[in-house]
């Protein structure tokens, strides 16, 4: 292996974002050789690297599985009966692509590729989230526009987005940013208090049927498509 960035090796190794990496780094829990190492450290194959005290070893299979995560489940790699990578029982270590708040429920995918993480969540791509949504009160159609158009919130304006009323108190958005708590702050700001909030779409993976609780690797065509569109907006 030729000599690469110490967050980089990490980010390839699906330990974690780049960004992320340089974090743990300054809270010293990597070590690279037994030592800390600095912001910005070149290594090579024959450097031995610990996250936490745990070797970092090259993944051999790649995955990338859809959840339908339940209401009351964290989406953290922590080591607690509530966090996500708790309610799967796979060997290999995986990572949240992203997050669904605690009360909300749906589709959540995870990886080993750190760098297809990163190129999912990129919130320049614009990849697209959809969500069905279901609020204390009907929803008239002037909210619906002024909602499309952008919200005022976390000291900025969402970007315009897609809304597809189904019935007078739930509607479909589509969204291609991912603020704090963003839908449930939208519907703060109209006055609409969120009873169910949940996830139904990640780009081209649609969440369908998969129970509560449940994962599915992805099909060969789910995964081709979205190698494909992270691929497209790396070019752009």
């Amino acid at each position: 292996m030729e000599e690469i960035r110490l967050n980089k090796y990490l980010s390839e190794m699906g330990i974690c974002s780049r960004r992320e990496a340089d974090r743990l780094l300054e809270l010293g829990k990597i070590r690279v050789n037994g030592h800390i190492p600095v912001l910005g450290q070149m290594i090579s194959g024959q450097d031995e690297v610990t996250v936490d005290g745990v070797k970092v070893h090259l993944e051999e299979k790649e995955i990338l599985i859809a959840y339908h995560k339940p209401k009351g489940i964290v989406c953290t790699c922590r080591d607690e009966e509530d966090s996500i990578v708790k309610q799967i029982d796979l060997k290999e270590r995986i990572y949240p692509v992203g997050r669904l708040d605690k009360d909300s429920t749906g589709l959540i995918l995870l990886t080993n590729n750190g760098e297809l993480m990163n190129q999912i969540l990129r919130g320049k791509n614009m990849h697209e989230k959809e969500y069905k949504v279901v609020v204390n009160k009907p929803v008239s159609p002037e909210v619906v526009k002024a909602m499309e158009q952008g919200v005022p919130i976390l000291g900025q304006m969402t970007r315009p987005c897609k809304i597809s009323q189904v019935d007078g108190n739930s509607f479909h958005i589509i969204l291609t940013q991912g603020l704090n708590r963003q839908i449930r702050r939208m519907c703060d700001y109209f006055g609409l208090r969120v009873r169910t909030l949940k996830r139904i779409r990640i780009m081209n993976i649609e969440l369908g049927t998969l129970p509560v609780g449940k994962w599915r690797e992805l099909t060969e065509t789910e995964y081709r498509q979205l190698k494909s569109a992270c691929r497209k907006k790396k070019d752009q």
